[in-house]
């Protein structure tokens, strides 16, 4: 190996341990920060890119939903209830891809992501729902839970309301996933913490593992393209599991308010992205 490729290869694998921490915290996944820092940074062509990205997104739940399926964060049930819907959207925004232009549902999401970041912001203060009934659907599929929060050093046990509305946010998330090939997991984020009124370290955690559910599915069809190059693939799997790993160990000890100030901006970022992406020439 070459001097400069080591040094591509370090300067990768640093970068993803960043992505991967910061993805299992806020159940993003990896790749909102691998794709602009391989594409800007170093100027590596946007099919390996996303094809790394992936990889980064599968690497992210693998070293975080583990973790949290073990500590009782994750809510399985909730996880499979709601790729239903991210499915069945995945698959229309694949027909309606070449009907609906893709820039107006970019502006659209967009928009509707810094509403979203703005009604978040405005819960910062509070560290757990408050007075949340428990849906007929919720109850019926058993999807409230519990689990054991460290950093407030207490069983948390909650209800989980707006089973229909989630479910819905998790279907338009498949059909901007299949419109516009980005990851879902700040809408998944912001149907649990709005629409299901589940706490914040519960929505971040089962979003790690819908993600990598959801990756692994495509992961396969990128790989037969040719899209996953090794030498890109391999520090950002290795980086962004070791992030991952120590984010999901960070994020047992952080209060829910702290998640909120941090995942904010982070969706603010990702709205305006959205936006440009849609009214750019």
């Amino acid at each position: 190996m070459d001097a400069q490729l080591l040094l591509f290869v370090l300067a990768v694998f640093g970068i993803s341990i960043g992505a991967g921490f910061l993805g299992s915290l806020l159940g993003l996944g990896g790749a909102i920060i691998v794709t602009p820092a391989l594409t800007l940074l170093f100027g590596l062509d946007i099919r390996y890119a996303i094809g790394a990205s992936i990889v980064s997104v599968i690497a992210t739940s693998s070293g975080a939903a583990i973790a949290y399926i073990r500590d009782g964060i994750t809510n399985v049930r909730i996880g499979m209830f709601l790729e239903i819907g991210t499915t069945l959207g995945a698959i229309t925004g694949a027909f309606l891809s070449a009907l609906v232009d893709p820039r107006f549902l970019s502006v659209t999401f967009g928009v509707l992501l810094l509403y979203s970041g703005i009604m978040m912001a405005l819960k910062t203060k509070s560290e757990l729902p408050e007075g949340v009934r428990n849906h007929p659907l919720s109850a019926r599929l058993r999807l409230a839970s519990s689990y054991r929060d460290p950093a407030l050093g207490r069983d948390v046990a909650y209800n989980v309301d707006g089973a229909w509305g989630g479910l819905g946010m998790m279907y338009a998330a498949g059909v901007i996933s299949g419109l516009l090939g980005i990851g879902s997991g700040a809408f998944k984020v912001m149907a649990m913490d709005l629409f299901m009124k589940l706490p914040m370290k519960v929505s971040s955690a089962t979003s790690n593992f819908m993600i990598g559910v959801t990756a692994a599915a495509s992961a396969g069809i990128y790989f037969l393209r040719g899209d996953i190059d090794p030498q890109v693939a391999a520090p950002v799997a290795l980086g962004v599991l070791l992030g991952a790993t120590v984010g999901a160990r960070v994020m047992k000890r952080l209060k829910s308010r702290v998640l909120r100030l941090v995942f904010v901006p982070v969706l603010a970022v990702v709205a305006i992205q959205m936006i440009v992406k849609g009214v750019a020439p």
